[in-house]
């Protein structure tokens, strides 16, 4: 068995994650990154890649792909290693507390670190599928084709006939996104009632019959085709009226379905899938183990991206005394420490 190690390990590759790479990066200290999804970004990149953040700070107006591409190339001069695909299936602490902890992943990676930074937001997440027969025979295909549960580029459905099917912002914001992109979108929902914003729905509906018809009161009922290709999606009403919207893509936004999975096992105190943190060091109630982001939580606690990022530096600097032989941090601003290949020097 091959171990590797490091300083830190972090749990999580979404914004807050690849901020506490930089962070921890900033007090000299390493960090390996796993993350269940097959891709960095979390959330921003699985939900809303296009789609504008506003607060930011220096950025008015920014994706979530964009904000994720500068936090990878913001953490890249502490070249993290990152684990991809896999979750932490088991955490160990061999020489007792405090003497570091020893992590397994789902594809068998055994990493050795001083200290545990979690930034999961609320656990592994994946998508609430449609009771669909053969459903997954049509997931993964390239192209704008096939059944979709996230947006990565809308220019991957150019010309395509689309069904999506949701009544929240998520279904919503990509119908408006993609109008004027796919060549036909079926918004298909089982009520003539939506969750999402109001001035979205309205947008909608001002769209419906130019090159996106709202199909309701329906909802899924089979998708056509074969062979991972498909051509179509039956849809039904509740009184058994069926439909058949002819498709070259399926968007099911049905929401995702959140986990904590092995983490909640780890012996730490909980709080409703959230993990309760001390404030002005965000650890948990496990000595070395410290929580950042949505999944941490504490009195007063604003579930924003810039509080996280706070969260992130404030863990770092913490852990390093723990690291050290309880040496405290000399602590420098950016501006005159620089980093790595800036050509700044203290």
């Amino acid at each position: 068995m091959t171990v590797q190690k490091t300083d830190v390990v972090i749990i999580g590759a979404g914004p807050v994650g690849l901020f506490a790479v930089f962070e921890c990066g900033m007090v000299g200290l390493n960090c390996h990154v796993i993350d269940a999804l097959d891709a960095i970004g979390g959330q921003c990149s699985a939900l809303y890649p296009e789609k504008p953040i506003y607060d930011i700070p220096g950025f008015p107006q920014i994706s979530g792909a964009g904000l994720v591409e500068q936090l990878e190339l913001q953490a890249a001069p502490f070249k993290p290693v990152y684990h991809l695909g896999q979750r932490v299936d088991k955490l160990e602490q061999p020489n007792g507390v405090g003497g570091g902890f020893r992590l397994t992943t789902s594809k068998g990676n055994v990493i050795e670190a001083g200290a545990v930074i979690i930034a999961a937001g609320a656990g592994a997440f994946g998508p609430n599928r449609p009771p669909l027969a053969n459903i997954e025979s049509f997931e993964g295909q390239p192209g704008g084709c096939g059944v979709h549960y996230l947006v990565r580029r809308a220019e991957d459905f150019r010309a395509r006939r689309i069904v999506i099917a949701g009544g929240g912002d998520s279904a919503v914001d990509w119908a408006l996104m993609l109008h004027g992109v796919a060549a036909q979108i079926w918004f298909v929902h089982r009520r003539d009632q939506f969750r999402a914003a109001p001035d979205s729905v309205a947008k909608l509906r001002a769209l419906d019959g130019y090159g996106l018809d709202i199909v309701v009161p329906y909802q899924l009922d089979a998708l056509e085709g074969g062979n991972g290709v498909l051509t179509g999606v039956t849809v039904k009403t509740l009184e058994g009226q069926t439909r058949s919207l002819p498709a070259d893509a399926l968007l099911a936004f049905f929401g995702l379905k959140s986990d904590l999975g092995p983490i909640a096992q780890w012996g730490m105190e909980l709080d409703r899938h959230h993990l309760p943190v001390d404030p002005a060091n965000c650890q948990t109630s496990v000595p070395g183990i410290f929580a950042i982001g949505d999944v941490a939580t504490y009195r007063g606690k604003l579930k924003l991206i810039l509080t996280g990022f706070a969260e992130a530096a404030s863990a770092a600097h913490a852990i390093y005394p723990l690291l050290n032989d309880g040496k405290p941090l000399h602590f420098e601003y950016s501006t005159s420490k620089g980093t790595p290949g800036s050509g700044v020097k203290a």
